[in-house]
């Protein structure tokens, strides 16, 4: 049956990566070709369609991922960041410092991949602690929780990005949606929650030596309305394109919204301005752009490969017919494919850690649904994003990052990140699940 391949199929994904450590985009590449095997396909024909899949991945999804990537690196190295952050501390007031390192990490999430957004934000959490007198994770919790709802929710991140893809869903829509499901989600995992814990146990000794930040001058920073309207243009455009395609599909404006708010497109333009906005205009020379460039390509290499054997695996499941049996199944089911979905990307992300991983191969496996069922294919997207950001522990590169640069012990981490994640996710569910009342 083919439901038993993918069932052996997955295990055999968890034992690579958990047993043997064996890197993702190995083991994903391991795993379709014997799921191919599996179900009937010749070795030759199980490769062709993992190279299909890998192509096909790739070339849809590598210009979004790279210049999503380049534009937060020159938001990063310019200041950009650092400017909006301060900005709205100011703004906001010492009594409303929480609400502004939230707003603040929501904004920047957008543009900047999490691991990336904590570099950037947790020398400014600690210098905004210790200025507002407050306990650290009292800021560092909400802004923690801004920064993965964002990369686990809403494109350009790759995660949501790659996932819409394989469930065919509109760029613009999901990310609007991701965006209304967001905000209720990182409020309470992140704020709401913070209120559950006494004064004293939100307080850390901040580690020493462990930052090493840039310090900008305030001539050497970009100004503030510069710096906001860059970090969010590609939501803008993509937005446009949306509203557009929604209220008034036969406009006149509408070939050029649809051309400049495609998501490559989009990415492309910001990317262009943010080359004079973060660089040109504060006396850079090009080849020290360029280095940003060449810089931010590199870091997204190992997460691309990911993503692009998540396709292969996927493709697999289509090439072998898997997902017409899986959709044969579903057809009479009475479980909801969005609270499917969420569960089996839940499942795999307490198993092998990686959400990217998780919500890709939850959407391969549940892609069939789409058609079989009527589901939103955006919310599918956002029911895979939810349960890729469950309960994170010791098998995630996050929950060590979130350890260290908090200097917790493990026990901290899970009473704080672990329990932060899950209300994340089990809220991002909630929040699929009202709009589908809707849609």
């Amino acid at each position: 049956m083919p439901i038993i391949s993918v069932t052996v199929g997955v295990a055999l994904l968890l034992v690579l990566m958990m047993v043997f450590k064996l890197n993702a985009f190995v083991s994903l590449l391991i795993v379709g070709l014997f799921v191919g095997v599996l179900e009937g396909m010749s070795p030759l024909e199980a490769m062709e369609s993992v190279e299909k899949g890998l192509g096909g991945t790739l070339g849809h999804l590598t210009i979004i991922i790279i210049f999503g990537a380049i534009l937060g690196k020159l938001m990063t190295d310019s200041g950009g960041a650092q400017r909006i952050a301060t900005t709205l501390i100011h703004s906001f007031g010492e009594k409303r410092v929480q609400s502004a390192a939230v707003i603040t990490a929501a904004i920047v999430g957008i543009a900047l991949f999490f691991e990336t957004g904590v570099v950037v934000l947790i020398p400014l959490v600690f210098t905004i602690a210790t200025a507002a007198r407050v306990p650290v994770l009292y800021i560092g919790m909400p802004v923690i929780a801004a920064l993965i709802t964002m990369h686990g929710f809403v494109p350009p991140h790759p995660g949501p990005t790659a996932v819409a893809s394989v469930f065919g869903a509109n760029i613009g829509l999901t990310m609007i949606l991701g965006i209304i499901i967001a905000i209720p989600a990182f409020i309470l995992g992140g704020p709401v929650y913070t209120k559950f814990f006494k004064k004293e146990s939100l307080e850390i000794e901040i580690p020493k030596g462990l930052f090493n930040p840039k310090e900008f001058k305030e001539e050497e920073l970009p100004k503030f309305g510069i710096s906001l309207f860059t970090a969010l243009l590609p939501v803008i455009l993509i937005a446009l394109q949306t509203i557009v395609q929604i209220v008034a599909p036969e406009s006149p404006i509408a070939p050029v919204t649809n051309f400049i708010g495609d998501a490559n497109v989009a990415l492309l333009i910001s990317v262009l301005v943010a080359i004079f906005t973060f660089g040109l205009n504060l006396g850079k020379k090009m080849p020290e752009i360029m280095q940003s460039l060449s810089e931010a390509v590199s870091g997204i290499a190992l997460i691309l490969l990911i993503i692009a054997a998540g396709g292969a695996f996927k493709q697999v499941l289509i090439d072998s017919h898997i997902d017409k049996y899986i959709s044969d199944i579903m057809a009479g089911s009475t479980l909801s494919p969005l609270i499917l979905t969420w569960l089996i990307a839940a499942i795999l992300r307490i198993a092998v850690g990686s959400a990217t991983v998780a919500g890709m191969t939850a959407a391969g496996i549940a892609a069939p649904l789409v058609a079989a069922t009527g589901a939103s294919p955006e919310l599918m997207v956002l029911a895979a994003g939810a349960g890729s950001v469950t309960f994170s522990h010791v098998n995630d590169a996050g929950f060590w990052i979130y350890k260290e640069y908090f200097n917790l012990t493990i026990g901290q981490t899970i009473k704080t990140w672990s329990v932060m994640v899950t209300i994340i996710s089990i809220v991002g569910l909630a929040g699929v699940l009202i709009l589908d009342m809707f849609i």
